[in-house]
């Protein structure tokens, strides 16, 4: 974690992913982020997609570390009468629920306005908080298919099956809605706190993951919604398996794979004085800054053959020292702990948690100079931090043991 929102408190109210990764993100930032359960339910991404020991579920163990557990029955007056009391420390609110959940607890942004003008509430869900599909509750691939990233078609036998990628509103991939919402409700937040302390006005902040697939597809997107606007498409790019012989895959010697994007003039000529074949120079299109090399199979073989004179590592070495556009493909996850940019990238944190065991956690992708990444919280256990927490808030043993006796926290 890094400390850029030290001193930054966040209530989070949320189970499964949307929310719980934007809390996750705030806590690697830095802030204080309190976790807030119902005593007996809980956040129950503890106890699904596989688990290590019971109750910590991967999932549960990455998107819940930097945070504090504390367990309130919200629906109860007492268990009220503490969340106000825990707001009255907070900046931010985020909710993780269907929208109008918040609203019939009695602690919607509304109420929460009335007493503490300055909180930024930020509702991170699938479909948002407005429009006829607010009201259904989703799940990740719903959001990606809502944004046109899930293609499908129905095969011989009869089976709704995925379709071709490349006839998608953004084939490249725009990520997954519960993921790419946290980053875009994040950034959102980060905004909203800057607001506040300029103006002392807080925010309600509306973050669907639909929404945020859309945005993260926004160049395809563009170009498809502006299609018939386009008088020259000759820049236009071949990706996703398009047959552009300057921006392609292509094998290496040992079995691997790079993707080749020499579409600048000076990087092709770059490229073919470094190979030795400035025959191949004059295959470009100079009427534009840049040549996809559309249609030339041709010289898309002649750049295969090419490719396969060397090793993964000795393109990389050339790329380095020729200061060329050439990247490697990293075919399966599996592959990704031994990519060396990766790891010295530090994406991958080994450490140990108190009931989970040993664990490799990711890292966000922010790298902050002089702010070494740790994790000060583990994923909490359900309740880990009642008491903590409470007495922070002022309550004393007896309080907290009547609140306990009543099933309240």
């Amino acid at each position: 974690m890094s400390s850029l929102l030290d001193g930054i408190r966040v209530v989070e109210s949320a189970s499964l992913l949307n929310g719980d990764r934007l809390g996750a993100i705030l806590g690697d930032l830095g802030a204080d982020v309190v976790k807030v359960e119902h005593p007996s339910r809980g956040d129950y991404l503890r106890d699904f997609i596989g688990q290590i020991t019971p109750h910590h579920s991967p999932a549960h163990v990455q998107v819940n570390k930097q945070k504090r557990s504390l367990t309130l029955d919200l629906g109860r007056d007492l268990g009220r009468e503490v969340f106000w009391k825990l707001l009255a420390t907070a900046d931010v609110f985020v909710d993780g629920h269907m929208p109008g959940a918040a609203a019939k607890l009695g602690i919607s942004y509304d109420e929460q306005r009335a007493r503490r003008p300055e909180i930024v509430y930020c509702q991170c869900t699938g479909y948002g908080s407005t429009g006829p599909y607010s009201a259904v509750p989703t799940h990740g691939q719903m959001m990606t298919a809502l944004a046109g990233g899930l293609p499908v078609v129905t095969d011989e036998d009869g089976w709704v099956r995925p379709g071709d990628q490349r006839s998608s509103l953004h084939p490249l991939g725009a990520g997954d809605g519960t993921a790419v919402a946290a980053v875009h409700a994040a950034a959102y937040v980060c905004a909203a706190l800057v607001h506040r302390d300029r103006t002392g006005r807080g925010s309600f902040i509306d973050v669907a993951g639909a929404d945020a697939v859309v945005a993260n597809g926004w160049l395809t997107i563009t170009n498809r919604l502006n299609a018939d606007r386009i008088t020259d498409r000759s820049t236009m790019p071949v990706t996703g398996g398009g047959d552009g012989a300057k921006y392609q895959f292509y094998e290496t010697k040992d079995g691997r794979y790079v993707v080749f994007c020499a579409i600048e003039h000076r990087y092709w000529d770059a490229f073919c004085v470094g190979v030795g074949r400035e025959d191949l120079r004059e295959r470009k299109d100079t009427r534009a800054p840049v040549d996809f090399a559309p249609g030339e199979t041709g010289l898309r073989r002649e750049l295969q053959s090419i490719f396969l004179e060397r090793t993964l590592e000795e393109w990389m070495g050339f790329a380095r020292e020729r200061s060329l556009p050439i990247g490697p493909i990293v075919n399966q996850v599996d592959e990704l702990r031994g990519e060396p940019h990766l790891e010295s990238r530090g994406l991958f944190v080994e450490g140990s948690h108190p009931h989970a065991g040993p664990f490799t956690y990711l890292r966000e992708s922010g790298v902050v100079a002089d702010d070494a990444y740790v994790v000060r919280h583990p994923a909490p256990l359900l309740g880990e931090h009642t008491d903590e927490i409470l007495a922070e808030l002022g309550y004393e043993h007896d309080s907290v043991e009547e609140l306990r006796s009543l099933d309240v926290v």
